[in-house]
């Protein structure tokens, strides 16, 4: 009974941390696209490779480090309230590709 227990505890703290995270598209429709798909005040435009590419070569880290500070007309935290670091990256790997 215990190790059913214990299972069952390690399974939903799995759960609820995977579903904690938000899937990138879902970020980026909520608090990115108004900038990003028109490319608003210098922003790079969805899926423009070039335009992401010397962003990309100062690594993930630096990145959401920019989006939780503010970057230019892109004030702190993006326009996300409530993004994890997990989800800034998954909407850059999103927005980049």
């Amino acid at each position: 009974m215990k190790k059913l227990l214990a299972l069952t505890a390690v399974a939903a703290m799995t759960l609820s941390t995977s579903a904690l995270a938000q899937d990138g598209k879902a970020v980026y429709d909520k608090a990115c696209q108004v900038c990003h798909s028109m490319g608003v005040a210098g922003a790079p435009k969805t899926h423009d490779v070039a335009a992401w590419e010397p962003r990309l070569a100062k690594g993930m880290p630096a990145l959401v480090s920019s989006v939780k500070s503010g970057l230019n007309a892109m004030p702190p935290g993006g326009m996300c309230t409530d993004c994890s670091d997990e989800d800034y990256t998954k909407a850059i790997e999103y927005m980049s590709k």
